[in-house]
């Protein structure tokens, strides 16, 4: 029997990241899907339907707390694990972003992209 892979939303407006991070999950075999911005990215979610959302705080146009505002209040996708990944590393940031919802919370320069990768894996296997 098949099973379908696992579907990951990455939003991300660093172009280098969202490239080298997506084809690292493309590549262990997840269907990813990339937004630049976070209305970009909340619209993509709500078509996608993805199984996690990895995300960035400092976005573009809508910033990630009201990302993660808008999915945790949206009936199709409050469910989904969200990751967030960020420069931000405020302790208040940390938790109004756990008190919305967020599943993990990585701080960008402290994580490799392996290390990535098997918090994408853990959280996907709860």
């Amino acid at each position: 029997m098949l099973f379908a892979m696992s579907k990951i939303l990455f939003i991300e407006d660093e172009p280098a990241l969202q490239k080298t991070l997506g084809l690292a999950l493309t590549k262990g075999g997840y269907d990813v899907k990339t937004a630049f911005d976070g209305q970009a990215g909340f619209e993509l979610a709500k078509d996608f339907k993805p199984d996690l959302i990895l995300l960035d705080l400092i976005l573009p146009k809508k910033d990630g707390f009201s990302v993660l505002e808008s999915i945790k209040k949206d009936d199709e996708l409050k469910d989904t694990p969200v990751i967030v990944l960020t420069n931000l590393e405020g302790m208040a940031d940390v938790e109004r972003v756990l008190q919305l919802g967020a599943t993990t919370y990585l701080v960008k320069a402290n994580y490799d992209l392996s290390e990535i990768l098997a918090k994408v894996e853990q959280t996907l296997e709860k």
